[in-house]
């Protein structure tokens, strides 16, 4: 199995754990919700399903709306089929939820674990979050010695763009600083925010802090989706 395809099985148990759904709800769930999964399309995501059938973590069962009903006689086409998480699939998703090896700091499966962090365990969140943390710290010291290398070398707008690039990775660092000292405090993310004054919220202004997930340029890393 890809990283890939464990990151959307991984979304897909997630949000069935929430309620069952039909397969268009599903994809439009993971595109609006999550949008690390805009790239998938149908030809991705009921493969996923299958699997997630097979191994016994999903049921088919027939749309049950009034809708559905009425449909399949009058169009001649089957009713929508409705997947639903299993008592096995549960188990499953929560093992996943618990794990926190490398795999939880990189960038589109940590955005998929924090967008379930409500369902996560606080000491499984802080170790994912400390991960991420230390990944992107990594990953910053390797980009300021990249620069110092080659900086003489660069052109200006190469140059502004490693930079962007720095700045991006700085913004996370700070951003998950904060959530981890949220954590420690054992501070609700769900508790009424204190009133702060107003702040311009364009996107690179001081204090707004990045959506999870976002990194530095274009990844190229990644396999491309159907």
């Amino acid at each position: 199995m890809s990283r890939r395809s464990g990151i959307l099985e991984f979304a897909v148990l997630g949000l069935l754990r929430e309620s069952p759904m039909h397969g268009y709800e599903l994809r439009k769930r993971l595109n609006t919700s999550l949008g690390v999964f805009r790239a998938f399309s149908y030809g991705t995501l009921y493969p996923c399903l299958k699997t997630l059938v097979a191994n016994g973590w999903l049921i088919e069962e027939p749309g049950n709306t009034t809708e559905d009903a009425l449909a399949a006689p009058l169009t001649g086409r089957r009713a929508k089929i409705v997947y639903r998480l299993t008592a096995e699939g549960k188990e499953h998703f929560e093992e996943l939820l618990s794990q926190t090896g490398p795999d939880a700091y990189e960038d589109e499966h940590f955005a998929a674990r924090f967008a379930f962090f409500g369902q996560t365990s606080r000491d499984v969140r802080m170790r994912v979050l400390e991960g991420r943390r230390g990944r992107l710290e990594e990953r910053l010291e390797k980009m300021r010695a990249s620069l110092a290398r080659t900086r003489e070398r660069l052109d200006d707008y190469t140059l502004e763009l490693q930079r962007h690039g720095m700045e991006s990775v700085e913004r996370e660092v700070r951003w998950l600083n904060e959530l981890i000292e949220s954590e420690r405090a054992g501070r609700d993310m769900k508790s009424p925010a204190r009133e702060e004054p107003a702040r311009d919220t364009t996107e690179g202004a001081p204090g707004v802090l990045p959506r999870p997930g976002d990194t530095p340029g274009p990844d190229t890393s990644g396999d491309t989706a159907t």
